[in-house]
């Protein structure tokens, strides 16, 4: 079941979905069936060095991703950004998320991959923003995605407490099997 406005409202209020601060409501963040996310003042962005990244590995990373800071940022046509977004979610263990792209920055070109919140899972959002035929400017507090939240049929058994929990900022891969 996916939770309308009301609902969404309720368990924000009861404490049951807790976002970070009180702007949600002051900026209107709740629509019809979903929440806005904004996004925050960092990216990351993704390099092309020509060499191989093992994934079981990633020793230097820097090789391969740009931090940067600021209002505003430039996405390039085609470009792969690590985004975050300015709301810390904490979900519980029987509410999950869809994050979708707003319709908007959708028609201008931009994309991002299917993203999955697990139930449990709490920290700031990092989120792919992959970029469309011509630059696009963002910038800090842009309502560029959404996340529209569903109920599942019975609690999770083993909530979210994976490698990303607790993220602030947007975050770097991190391996699964340093050997």
């Amino acid at each position: 079941m996916i939770l309308s406005d009301r609902e969404i409202i309720e368990y924000i209020s009861r404490g049951w979905l807790v976002t970070s601060g009180s702007d949600v409501f002051e900026n209107n963040l709740v629509g019809s069936n979903s929440l806005d996310l904004r996004i925050g003042n960092k990216i990351i962005r993704l390099r092309n060095p020509r060499e191989v990244l093992d994934p079981d590995k990633m020793d230097d990373l820097h090789k391969y991703y740009t931090v940067e800071e600021g209002e505003e940022f430039i996405v390039e046509p085609r470009e792969h950004l690590l985004l975050t977004s300015l709301e810390y979610l904490r979900l519980p263990a029987n509410i999950m998320g869809f994050v979708n792209l707003k319709s908007t920055y959708a028609r201008l070109g931009l994309s991002i991959p299917p993203t999955i919140v697990n139930a449990g899972s709490e920290g700031e959002l990092t989120i792919e923003l992959v970029g469309g035929p011509f630059p696009i400017k963002i910038r800090r507090g842009s309502r560029i995605v959404q996340i529209v939240f569903v109920k599942l049929a019975s609690p999770a058994e083993n909530p979210y407490r994976g490698r990303y929990h607790n993220q602030r900022g947007p975050t770097l891969p991190k391996a699964k099997n340093k050997p």
